[in-house]
């Protein structure tokens, strides 16, 4: 085993997958540029890597770089690399993400995102095939192969003026759309029974090895609005919280609450300071969605205030664990960490949500800490 990535190994029962999975083979077999359209989350990142390792560009590397996660100073630099004394900082001469891939594949997720100056650099470079680092005396002939990736429509940005229309038209030439995972409910069992295995595996669970029906059918019924990483992310909280050997609609309340699911007993919640270990998803709020309230008529009780209990999927709390209100600072910092996590670390996004520069959004970053994410949103 290579330990390449090939179409085999998508999980799939959808007939939609099947026609993406059948147009990436073909994609595969020349160096047509390639568009992955569809919502964040359905495994765009995947197919590409898939693309490279059924291409006879296999054993070179598949650079992938999230174009939105870098901040706009640095991204022509990422890009393109920079000669040693380039500008202020550049102690070092630093490689670009194009030399990188030389002879491979490079996979630019969020396309979208990239600069109006950088998108000028990145159309030379598809049509010279060649590139100048900053500060560099002569271009650099680079040999890439270009899969682009983004979650919004590209010709709507192109008729906002916000891209290139010379570009999209460069980067469009073989376009293959994703559907989301509610467009394609038959896969949720199989990709369910997958993440299950792994995380039971990875977390020490090996008794945790199956989900029962009435479970499946429940996650089948959800609308999962950040698709198959949102539902990576719910087996593995489930696979946490599984007492038995099977994953129950108890181990998945954020979900059961969005579909009116009722669960039979609460559950202990995680410590304050892993609250926000899933991403925020936008879900209506249901009965089923607020916070557990105190003892009630019929003298069922619950936390003496309710604030001990982890907020609801897509809420946030107000009290600390004393039932005081917490601090604008600490609110303020999940809510980055949230939208950080929710937008898969498109900082421009981030910062487009929270309304707020992307400026203000580093230095906020810096406040709290919170640099790490940022690099590994743009690894």
């Amino acid at each position: 085993a290579s330990g390449t990535l090939t179409f085999a190994d998508i999980i799939t029962h959808s007939a939609a997958m099947e026609r993406v999975i059948s147009l990436g083979k073909r994609a595969a077999a020349s160096n047509i540029p390639i568009l992955i359209e569809g919502e964040s989350g359905v495994g765009k990142e995947m197919i590409a890597s898939a693309i490279q390792g059924s291409s006879d560009r296999r054993s070179k590397p598949l650079v992938a770089v999230n174009c939105g996660a870098i901040a706009e100073n640095l991204v022509e630099s990422i890009l393109f690399g920079h000669e040693k004394g380039a500008f202020t900082g550049a102690v070092d001469k630093h490689v670009g993400k194009f030399q990188e891939a030389h002879g491979g594949t490079l996979f630019l997720d969020e396309v979208g995102e990239l600069p109006q100056d950088v998108q000028v650099k990145l159309l030379r470079a598809i049509q010279e095939n060649e590139i100048d680092p900053i500060g560099a005396r002569r271009p650099v002939k680079v040999d890439f192969r270009l899969i682009s990736a983004t979650n919004r429509r590209l010709i709507d940005q192109v008729k906002e003026g916000a891209f290139r229309e010379d570009l999209y038209y460069r980067l469009n030439v073989f376009p293959v759309w994703i559907p989301p995972l509610r467009d394609r409910r038959e896969d949720i069992p199989a990709l369910t029974r997958h993440f299950l295995a792994r995380f039971a595996a990875e977390e020490g669970k090996p008794h945790v090895a199956g989900v029962r029906s009435d479970t499946v059918a429940m996650l089948q019924d959800y609308h999962w609005p950040g698709n198959i990483r949102q539902l990576e992310n719910a087996v593995f909280r489930a696979v946490v919280l599984c007492d038995g050997a099977q994953l129950t609609i108890n181990d998945f309340p954020q979900v059961a609450a969005a579909v009116d699911q009722p669960v039979i007993e609460a559950v202990a919640p995680p410590k304050a300071e892993s609250v926000i270990s899933e991403p925020v998803a936008s879900q209506p709020a249901s009965a089923a969605s607020v916070e557990p309230q105190p003892a009630d008529a019929a003298g069922v009780s619950a936390s003496p205030a309710g604030f001990e209990f982890a907020a609801p999927f897509g809420f946030m709390r107000n009290l600390d664990h004393e039932g005081h209100v917490r601090k604008l600072t600490d609110i303020e910092e999940e809510l980055i960490r949230a939208a950080i996590n929710h937008y898969s670390g498109r900082m421009t996004e981030v910062a487009k949500r929270l309304g707020i520069g992307r400026s203000t959004l580093y230095r906020k970053l810096k406040e709290y800490g919170l640099e790490d994410a940022d690099k590994n949103a743009a690894a």
